[in-house]
């Protein structure tokens, strides 16, 4: 192959023939059409037209413009598209297209040069369609003026020949020619001077003509202008201008236009106006438009500052001339000033209580308008309680005319409006705020009548409940209020204690915890105070109501939890689902929601058989009894109250089901063992005898105790029960929840002449036990707190109070524990142990000490308790005792004392003061109407007139004020004498120790008064005292303090040296702000002979001075003339201002532009940044001003040139607009002309020479590639042709070729600047598949530029390269009892190869498992490599498959490999452990039966089980256990050996024949498992184990009764009663002994009542018996009555709707029994409607009867 490969490079190398030495060069015209024949290449090359086509001819530019095209046809060389000359070389003289004829196979190259001709086919163009020229009258005759020549693109004889102009001029000529080759001018020549008077411009064609056939001309409009001199004055219109303007014109306003002409033209034309002189101050007012005349104001004007205004004015023109006018401006008033009002006296605050025509306030109003515009009237705005009065002259006063409250209200804005008489008038508003201070008249207010504070019990101490607000209309002091706690009368003591108010803001507070169950609410009296004098105070009424919180757990009434075992219920087997059983009653001792209770059931022997009422308690059958439920049931049901947190108690109940009542089955043990000897007989027996003895004895006992305290009850009348059961929290629905219910305990002894009557703690949570007092009497006992008590709780009305009558008919000397009533407590403490709810106090009847029913009851110490039960009171005062703690206590009706303000006394005024009031007012007005007589009086007639000059000192004396009005000196102190100026600023003062009129601050009449003739100040004399005014004048004389000024010091004036001689000027006039004699006299002129001084009378017979030119001026002799203008006034000593003249002489235009040099020479490189500056030309001109001033332009300049460069008109540089480029043009002549103002020239050569740089990188192009190439092509083969040139000259224009490094391929030079790219080796696909092969060519500049070209080449892929598999041998894991089609893995195999040579397909190599082929059993797919099992394999059968795979590409010839696969099969758990000892019995024998003698030690082998597993692993792993024995403690299984053995040694009630299940377990997941069943017999031999399995075989029979089984099951009877019997004494006396517990604690839980009294509610035993009960005691009767209630004799309590207000316990009762006494007397009346339920047989019926 390597040897085909050479020869095939020979053979192209052979092909190639040698390239033409010489180019083929043709000739063409411009603008040929497209398809024009240029030749025939093909013949002139040599060539045949078919070798054209057959060697892909085409031809190929450097630049890759395709000017031409190739016929392969014919051979023939045509136009492709239009050729332009112009277009493609510009301005060459030679045009010529290089390119190049390409064929291939074999590569052959051919150069042609084409040579474009020029054609006459463009005109000549002037840059410019209109050119203007200024030109002085005065040029001289033959004077050039430079033009700018036309451009015509075409060469040759086809360019511009000739210029001419038309119509032919009298004035101008046209001169054109070269100076050298490229160098052509063109010229205006002045062949005739002009004259701007006989015609000012001139005008005419330039015309450009060619050489071609026909001729092309282009034409130009040249436009002369003639420019003029300066020889004409500015002259105005008017000498004296005459404007009027509204003194209110907004600031630009035009107030007049003044006008002036020149009739030259041009700059010496242009007028320009300013101000020369302003008089005074004015010219501020006033600005002039410099170009229009128009005189503008820039401040509005003040008619009161001055009333007419004087302008000066001068025009100017360009040349310097200049003329004056004058201007008088008058101002017209206008209403533009509002009136002005001061305040002289003012008084805030004012007391309320100020009577009527108080003068508040004193000021006075001015307007500085004239005439009607100064007219004033003044008035209130909505004000009746003020009104306004005239003082003297423009005074007013402000006086009140109603009494003022400042409550109602506490400023007044009382608003004066001044307003004028001018349309629209004008008005000045002033604001005085009155103040009202405050007088202590409004006593403090609360925001409520009564306050209601929460707080919740056990709160924490000084807690915050809330806050008492009062408000005082009052302001200060008057109005800080103060809060304390106040007695209802001022006898009484401090409040409770258990409260506290904040002094400053109100807030009450609690000072220690409260409990609900005693206390529910309390009232307070707190005072709020103001700290005013005298002080004012108010009260309010406070109620502190206590919030409940859950803070008692329910309590259990029913069933007792003592510690007695709970009782029993009984229920029939064959009740029905719903059957009530018992019903569990609790109460719980909080109100509201916190006593709502539930009922939850929360275990249960058998928790579906029982169902409990959530609400009512009642514990009912779910469903019907069945044979498998216990006979003994146990159920604890949970009580919880509905609080947050809830707080609950548990009741345990016992439930027996029974067939019937007699059908009592109570668990019992049978014997542990038997006893064979004949002594267990015996000892029954005796045992029997004891206990029985022992029971009777007991039982006999009991009885005995139980008679006895029976007749020790009757004797001693000791009464047990359980009454008054409110209604207020019977169930809603009626479902029969007990009612709260009172217990009471009374012992009477009938010797010790006292008796003890206890009220025991309710079970209510409406009544709880309450504590708000204080331990403060003796002996233990407690005070009640100190409070008021409403008239509510006071009303006879109320069903809780007793009359003075019914109390003081009541002695007690017993210990009185009442019953807590519903809000109030008032506890005890006794025997050192608090009491809820009791108040012990100790009375006896005194003499004279009994109150009558109206008479007050008083207390000394307490606290308010609102409460809705009786209050008892005593004789000494008290609620239930004379004497609380050795003091007395009584009760007493709170009053509201209605407070009295101070405001009271104002309205209670006598008639006397009432009359002297009104004679005062009377007398005080007739004084001041006399006193404004005699101020109108003086303002006719006494004026006082002064007269000071100006500039005095400070302090300077003006006159004798005091002396003049006849003043006293010590009055000037007491009456509040002051002055009062009406300017701005204060001038004179009044000294207060001589009473003279003083000067207070400098006086400059010229700042005052300006230029008025008479300057006069007035002010007024305010006695503030008498309220009396006097006014003042002061004249103000002039002295001569002011030096005449000009307005500009220096004055500047230009004009020209042509101006004629006596030429005037006008001059700024001097100012003297002096008046009269001081005021401005004469003037003065010095300076040279050139200039005089002329002074001309105004139309006001003002001086005005005038400059006169007496000497004409020569700008050559001197250029600048210095004059000194003095002005003198007729002060002595004389005042003189100056003012300097300077006065420019001009010059004419007579002198050229001068360049420095004639031509300038520029060498710039090519890469010269834009907006450098090449050359900078300088042209001077020996004028001056604008005739001096040098602009630049070019004057000859090629169109390329004018797109490159850009001169500055100004300083003549020459800057680069755009990059110069060596490549399109190396050389550039420009000519540039200077021009000053007067139009004069001059011209200048500027030659630019661009140097080259290597700016240009090399320019490589492809001209033939190939895109792809075999992988097994041989070396040296072709694959790029390029062609490469630099566009820069020299060493920048040499270009060098290379290829990058380490790419197998070399570049070769072929012709010229081509190169070729071949192979330099064998290439390789799988190692690189796609080569980007970057030719770089680098010219030989410094630095070198490069540049790239990139050549992509595809290697085409060659089938050589098999498939290849990931991994060397593939191993997989599949689960045994896999599904059919389960894929096991996949196999991948890559080729390296591409396209359908890389394409792997997939297959089995054949094979056997088990004897069946191999594809049976699996199979691969064959794109993807998938391998999956065809059946579902068995471990046990088939464990490993072993296989080939085989992948093969789609190449030609197609390449493979092969591939090992290895397939495990995994065990999965499928198979149950098999038991194989002891065998599955198969019938009735001894199948697993084994011995074991009751002599076997623990541990002893007893049998084994045998099992195996058939799968493997862990799989195959087995375990055993005792799933169940007949005596699971007697043997144990090994875990893995599965052998039997005992745990402990037999005992004799082991059965003899035991029955074990064991379980065989694998350790599968899921684990399988098998059981295996063993029967071990317990003998000793075989001959028992036979008859063990002989005796089990038969059926067995009934007990054989015996004495010994009879003996021991009475001994167990009898023994189980005794101990019951033991347990429920014990219970009893637990029961009793908890009760006496809870009832000195003041539990509320029913004494002496069996627990039968509540089996049930509703009807269902609710209670066995209930009865109503009355007692009357008295001390000396020494027996009780009780009255049983005929209404109330029924078996059931049945429940009753909650009452609107619980029955009071103690109250009055018309029904019931007075009990009196002669020494001590209690009487206690029990509500009808209220039960006793008493034990049977503790009264008998007869003693319940009246």
């Amino acid at each position: 192959m390597a040897i085909a490969r050479q020869v095939l490079c020979l053979s192209a190398f052979l092909s190639l023939p040698h390239a033409r030495s010489e180019p083929l060069r043709y000739s063409v015209a411009e603008e040929a059409e497209s398809g024009a024949v240029v030749a025939n290449v093909a013949e002139d090359a040599g060539l045949a037209p078919a070798q054209l086509s057959a060697r892909r001819a085409r031809l190929a530019s450097d630049d890759g413009r395709q000017h031409f095209r190739l016929d392969r046809g014919t051979g023939r060389l045509v136009v492709a598209d239009r050729l332009d000359r112009e277009e493609l070389c510009g301005q060459s003289a030679t045009c010529t297209l290089p390119f190049e004829l390409l064929l291939a196979n074999p590569l052959q190259f051919f150069r042609v040069e084409v040579a474009v001709q020029d054609v006459n086919d463009h005109s000549p163009v002037f840059p410019e369609e209109r050119v203007t020229f200024k030109i002085l009258e005065r040029s001289d005759q033959g004077s050039r003026f430079p033009l700018e020549g036309a451009r015509d693109l075409d060469v040759g004889s086809n360019s511009i020949q000739a210029y001419s102009i038309a119509p032919d001029n009298e004035y101008f000529s046209v001169s054109f020619g070269s100076q050298r080759e490229d160098d052509k001018y063109v010229e205006l020549v002045l062949e005739k001077p002009l004259d701007r008077e006989e015609q000012a411009e001139v005008g005419f064609s330039l015309i450009a003509v060619d050489g071609g056939s026909p001729p092309r001309s282009g034409t130009t409009e040249i436009h002369i202008v003639v420019l003029d001199v300066n020889d004409n004055a500015p002259v105005f219109t008017q000498k004296l201008y005459i404007g009027r303007v509204l003194e209110n014109a907004p600031e630009g306003s035009v107030v007049l236009s003044v006008v002036a002409t020149d009739r030259d033209v041009g700059i010496n034309g242009d007028i320009t106006y300013q101000f020369s002189e302003v008089v005074g101050q004015s010219h501020s007012a006033f600005t002039i438009d410099p170009t229009s005349g128009e005189i503008k104001l820039t401040k509005p004007l003040d008619f009161e500052a001055a009333h007419n205004h004087e302008l000066s004015v001068r025009a100017t023109d360009g040349g310097g001339l200049s003329a004056i006018c004058k201007v008088l401006v008058e101002v017209v008033d206008v209403n533009d000033n509002a009136p002005e009002m001061v305040v002289n006296s003012f008084s805030s605050p004012l007391p309320e209580n100020a009577l009527p025509g108080t003068v508040v306030a004193l000021f006075t109003v001015r307007d500085r308008d004239a005439g009607a515009n100064g007219k004033i009237t003044c008035a209130l705005e909505d004000q009746l309680s003020f009104s306004l009065r005239p003082a003297y002259k423009n005074y007013y006063e402000l006086v009140t005319v109603s009494t003022l409250d400042r409550e109602e209200t506490a400023r007044y804005i009382v608003t004066v409006t001044a307003a004028d008489a001018g349309s629209p008038p004008l008005t000045t508003t002033q604001t005085f705020t009155v103040d009202i201070s405050d007088v202590n008249d409004n006593a403090p207010v609360f925001n409520q009548t009564s306050y209601t504070m929460y707080v919740r019990e056990n709160n924490a101490p000084t807690v915050l409940v809330g806050a008492v607000s009062a408000a005082d209309a009052d302001v200060g002091p008057n109005a800080k209020v103060t809060y304390s706690l106040a007695p209802a009368h001022p006898a009484e003591q401090p409040p409770c204690s258990c409260i506290s108010v904040n002094s400053e803001n109100g807030q009450v507070f609690v000072l220690r915890p409260l409990d609900y169950e005693q206390v529910r609410q309390m009232e307070v009296l707190v005072s709020a105070s103001d700290a005013g004098s005298p002080r004012l105070t108010a009260n309010v009424t406070v109620r502190l109501v206590v919030v409940d919180e859950n803070d008692n757990a329910p309590l259990v009434l029913y069933p007792s939890q003592d510690s007695s075992p709970p009782s029993s219920e009984l229920v029939p087997v064959s009740a029905e689902a719903g059957y009530l059983i018992t019903k569990v009653v609790a109460v719980d001792a909080d109100s509201g929601q916190n006593s709502w209770l539930s009922y939850h059931l929360v275990r249960a022997t058998d928790p579906g058989l029982f169902v409990v009422g959530a609400q009512s308690g009642e514990v009912r059958l779910r469903r019907p009894v069945t044979e498998r439920d216990s006979v003994k049931q146990k159920l604890v049901v949970l009580v919880r109250d509905n609080g947050q947190p809830p707080l609950s108690a548990t009741a345990a109940l016992s439930a027996l089901l029974l067939n019937d009542f007699s059908d009592v089955r109570l668990p019992h043990s049978s014997p542990a063992s038997e006893d064979e000897g004949g002594s267990l007989t015996t000892y029954l027996i005796i045992s029997l005898v004891f206990v029985s003895l022992l029971f009777l004895t007991s039982t006999a006992a009991f009885v005995a105790r139980k008679l006895c305290k029976r007749k020790e009850l009757k004797g001693g009348h000791v009464l047990y029960g359980a009454g008054n059961l409110q209604r207020g929290l019977a169930d809603a629905a009626a479902a029969g929840t007990l009612p709260h219910a009172y217990c009471y305990e009374i012992n009477l002894t009938t010797g010790s002449g006292n008796s003890e009557f206890k009220f025991l703690k309710p079970i209510l949570p409406s009544v709880p036990p309450q504590h708000c007092g204080t331990s403060g009497g003796t002996d233990g006992e407690q005070d009640f707190p100190r409070g008021p008590i409403t008239t509510e709780d006071m009303a006879p009305d109320n069903p809780g109070m007793l009359s003075a009558e019914q109390f003081n008919s009541l002695s007690f000397n017993y210990t009185v524990l009442p019953i807590p009533l519903e809000k109030d407590c008032h506890p005890v403490y006794k025997n050192g142990l608090p009491e809820c709810g009791s108040v012990v106090g100790k009375s006896r009847r005194a003499g004279g000490g009994r109150r009558s029913a109206g008479e007050p009851l008083s207390e000394r110490r307490g606290c308010k308790v609102r409460a809705r039960s009786s209050a008892l009171g005593a004789s000494r005062g008290g609620l239930l005792g004379g004497r609380l703690g050795g003091r007395s206590a009584a009760t007493t009706v709170t009053r509201r004392a209605a407070a009295v303000g101070g405001g009271a006394s104002g309205q209670l005024l006598p008639g006397f003061a009432m009359a002297e009031r009104g004679g005062r007012r009377g007398r005080r007005e007739r004084a001041l109407l006399w006193c404004v007589l005699v101020a109108a009086w003086e303002a006719a007639w006494g004026q006082l007139r002064y007269s000071v000059p100006e500039e005095m000192p400070k302090g300077s004396f003006v006159g004798d004020v005091a002396k003049d009005l006849g003043l006293q000196l010590p009055a000037l102190r007491d009456r509040g004498v002051r002055i009062i100026d009406r300017g701005r600023t204060q001038y004179f003062a009044l000294h207060g120790k001589t009473g003279h009129l003083v000067t207070a601050e400098r006086i400059d009449r010229e700042q005052l008064c300006e230029s008025a003739q008479r300057c006069v100040l007035r002010c007024e004399v305010i006695v503030e005292g008498e309220m009396q005014v006097y006014g003042i004048e002061v004249e103000i004389t002039d002295i001569n303090d002011n030096t005449p000024s000009f307005r500009e010091a220096e004055k500047k004036l230009r004009l020209s040296e042509t101006t004629a001689p006596g030429w005037r000027f006008p001059l700024a006039e001097a100012h003297d702000p002096d008046v009269g004699s001081n005021s401005l006299r004469r003037y003065e002129l010095s300076g040279d002979e050139h200039f005089s001084l002329a002074v001309q009378a105004g139309p006001g017979g003002e001086e005005r001075p005038e400059l006169v030119l007496a000497k004409a001026l020569d700008r050559e002799e001197a250029s600048f003339h210095e004059l000194v203008l003095r002005a003198s006034d007729g002060g002595e000593p004389a005042r003189t201002g100056t003012a300097r003249i300077r006065v420019a002489v001009l010059d004419a235009n007579d002198n050229a532009p001068v360049f420095g040099q004639a031509e300038y020479a520029v060498r710039v490189p090519e890469d010269v940044p834009v907006g450098s500056v090449l050359v900078t030309l300088t042209a001077t001109d020996a004028d001056e001003g604008v005739n001096g001033h040098v602009t630049y332009s070019f004057q000859s300049v090629s169109l390329k040139a004018s797109q490159i460069f850009e001169l500055d008109s100004e300083t003549g540089a020459i800057t680069l607009v755009r990059s110069l480029d060596f490549e399109e043009g190396d050389f550039y002549e420009l000519e540039v002309q200077a021009r000053d103002g007067g139009e004069l020239f001059d011209t200048a050569k500027v030659a630019i020479t661009v140097t080259d740089v290597n700016d240009n990188a090399p320019e490589l192009t492809v001209s033939s590639a190939l895109s792809a190439i075999s992988e097994d092509a041989p070396s040296g083969t072709v694959v790029a042709l390029l062609h490469v040139q630099d566009r820069d000259s020299g060493a920048n224009g040499e270009v060098r070729c290379s290829l990058a490094e380490r790419v197998p391929f070399r570049l070769e030079r072929s012709l010229d600047n081509y190169y070729r790219v071949v192979t330099a080796r064998e290439l390789d696909r799988e190692e690189v598949s796609e080569y980007n092969v970057t030719v770089r060519a680098a010219d030989g500049g410094s630095p070198a530029l490069r540049s790239s070209a990139v050549l992509a080449l595809r290697v085409l892929d060659v089938n050589d390269n098999a498939p290849v598999f990931a991994e060397a041998r593939y191993s997989a894991r599949l689960p045994e009892n896999n599904a059919a089609g389960a894929l096991v893995l996949t196999v991948r195999a890559a080729d390296a190869d591409w396209g359908q040579n890389a394409r792997v397909r997939y297959r089995l190599w054949e094979g056997r498992v088990r004897g069946a082929p191999l594809s049976s059993y699996v199979s691969v797919q064959a794109e993807t490599g998938a391998l999956y099992a065809l059946r579902s394999f068995d471990y046990e059968e088939v464990r490993e498959v072993g296989l080939w795979v085989r992948a093969e590409d789609g190449g030609a010839p197609a390449l493979s490999s092969n591939v090992s696969v290895r397939l495990v099969i995994v065990d999965e758990n499928d198979n149950a452990p098999q038991v194989l000892y002891p065998p599955a019995a198969a019938g009735a024998g001894w199948s697993g039966v084994e011995l074991a003698p009751r002599s076997a030690e623990p541990g002893a082998l007893v049998a084994k089980v045998v099992a195996v597993d058939a799968d493997a692993g862990q799989n195959a792993w087995l375990s055993y256990e005792l799933a169940k024995a007949t005596e699971p403690g007697l043997f144990r299984v090994g875990l893995h050996s599965g052998e039997v053995r005992t745990a402990r040694l037999p005992l004799a009630r082991d059965a003899a024949r035991q029955s074990l299940v064991v379980v065989v377990k694998d350790h599968g997941r899921p684990a399988l498992s098998a059981t295996a069943t063993l029967t071990v017999v317990l003998a000793e031999s075989v001959a028992e184990l036979v008859s063990e399995l002989g005796s089990a075989a038969a059926a067995p029979g009934e007990p054989a009764g015996s004495l010994t089984r009879w003996l021991v099951v009475a001994v167990a009877a009898v023994s189980c009663l005794f101990l019951a019997f033991l347990l429920l004494l014990l219970a009893l006396r637990l029961r009793r002994w908890r009760r006496s517990q809870l009832l000195a604690a003041g539990s509320g839980a029913l004494r002496g009542v069996p627990a039968s009294h509540f089996v049930g509610i509703d009807g269902v035993r609710a209670f066995l018996h209930s009865y109503s009960h009355e007692v009357s005691l008295t001390a000396d009767s020494r027996k009780s009555q009780l009255r049983l209630s005929g209404a109330s004799c029924c078996d059931t309590l049945p429940a009753r709707p909650p009452p609107a207000e619980p029955a009071p316990l103690l109250g009055e009762d018309p029904a019931a029994a007075p009990v009196s006494s002669s020494a001590h007397t209690c009487s206690a009346a029990l509500p009808s409607a209220a039960s006793l339920p008493f034990p049977p047989g503790v009264l008998s019926p007869a003693q319940g009867q009246h």
